[in-house]
C-alpha cells in the first residue's frame, strides 16, 4: 500500500512541477504574482492528482476514473471562461487593449496547461505501475518519462511567432499634409502641427511583409494587428495618456501589397527593439488561414 502511495505521489510531483514549467511571467504580466500562481500552481495540483489516480483506479476495474476526468475536463473550461472575463474586465484600464482574439488565445492556453500537467501525470503514473523491473528502477523510470513528456509537449505546444511568418523591417514614417503615413499607407489625420512635430521627432514605423498568402490572410486578421499593436507598446512603452489618442499605435494594411504597416511613439526610440519586439509577437491560432491549402485559394495564388 505505501509502495503504491508512493508511485501515485511521484506522478503528482512530476505533473505538478510540468504546470511549474509552463508558468511563466513574461512582459504581458499575466498571470499576475503572487495571485495568478497561487490560482494556477492549484488547479495544476489537482489536474496532476486527477491524471496520477487514473491508472491505478482503471488496474483496479474501478471505470469511476473516466467520470472524473470528464467532470475535471468541464472544470477546465469553466476555469477558461473565467480567465476570459477577467481579462475582458481589465481591458478598459489597457491604453492599447489587448483585443478579443489575444484574450481568447490566453485563456484557452491557461487551460491547454492543465490537460498537460494531467497528461504528464497519467504518463508517469503508467510507466510506475506498469513497468515490470524492480521498485527502485520503475520510479527512475517513471520519472524520466514525466519529464521526456513535459518537454515535449511544451515544444509541440510552442506557437508560431509573426518572425515565421513575415520579415519584419523599418518603414518610413512621414507626413503628407496633415496624413500620416507609414511608407505609402495612410494610418489616420493628424491635425495639431505640435502633434505631428512630436511623431516625427519620436515616432517610429514598421513594416511587416508577409512571407506568403497564408501569412497575408493571418496578417489581414484585425485581432492579430491588435495583438502587434498591444505587445510592441507593452513592451517598448509609448507616449499616450487618455486624453492623447492620436499618439495610439496604429497598425493598417495595404490591400494592394499584402503588407502590414505599423506608427508608434514609443517611450525608447529604439528601431532595433520594437523591431524584435515585433518579431516576438505570437500568431494568435484564432487568426490563423490557410487560404492556399485549399484547391481555389492555389489556383487564385497563381
Amino acid at each position: 500500500m505505501h509502495l503504491e502511495h508512493g508511485k501515485i505521489a511521484v506522478a503528482i510531483l512530476m505533473g505538478t512541477l510540468a504546470r511549474l514549467y509552463m508558468l511563466r511571467i513574461d512582459y504581458r504580466q499575466y498571470p499576475s504574482y503572487p495571485h495568478g500562481y497561487a490560482v494556477h500552481m492549484s488547479l495544476g495540483f489537482i489536474a496532476s492528482s486527477l491524471g496520477a489516480l487514473a491508472i491505478p483506479t482503471l488496474l483496479k476495474k474501478d471505470y469511476m476514473a473516466v467520470t472524473i476526468l470528464a467532470l475535471a475536463a468541464q472544470q477546465f473550461r469553466e476555469v477558461r471562461d473565467m480567465e476570459r472575463r477577467s481579462l475582458q474586465d481589465l481591458e478598459d484600464t489597457e491604453l492599447v487593449p489587448r483585443g478579443s482574439a489575444y484574450i481568447d488565445g490566453i485563456a484557452k492556453v491557461f487551460e491547454a496547461r492543465n490537460y498537460l500537467a494531467m497528461f504528464t501525470a497519467l504518463v508517469t503514473s503508467l510507466a510506475a505501475f506498469t513497468l515490470p523491473f524492480n521498485t527502485n528502477l520503475d520510479l527512475v523510470l517513471a520519472v524520466l518519462s514525466g519529464l521526456v513528456t513535459m518537454f515535449s509537449l511544451n515544444f509541440l505546444m510552442r506557437g508560431k511567432r509573426v518572425r515565421d511568418i513575415a520579415i519584419v523591417r523599418e518603414g518610413h514614417l512621414h507626413f503628407v499634409g496633415s496624413l500620416l503615413l507609414v511608407e505609402d499607407v495612410v494610418l489616420t489625420n493628424i491635425g495639431l502641427a505640435e502633434s505631428r512635430e512630436m511623431i516625427l521627432a519620436r515616432g517610429l514605423g514598421v513594416t511587416i511583409e508577409p512571407k506568403d498568402d497564408n501569412a497575408r490572410a493571418t496578417l489581414f486578421n484585425l485581432g492579430q494587428r491588435q495583438a502587434i499593436a498591444h505587445d510592441a507598446s507593452a513592451i517598448m512603452g509609448v507616449r499616450l495618456d487618455v486624453s492623447e489618442r492620436e499618439f495610439t499605435p496604429l497598425v493598417r494594411v495595404n490591400p494592394n501589397t499584402g503588407r502590414i504597416v505599423m506608427a508608434i511613439v514609443p517611450m525608447e526610440k529604439d528601431i532595433e527593439c520594437l523591431l524584435e519586439a515585433v518579431r516576438r509577437v505570437p500568431v494568435l491560432e484564432s487568426s490563423v488561414r490557410k487560404p492556399i491549402s485549399t484547391k481555389a485559394g492555389r489556383v487564385a495564388s497563381d
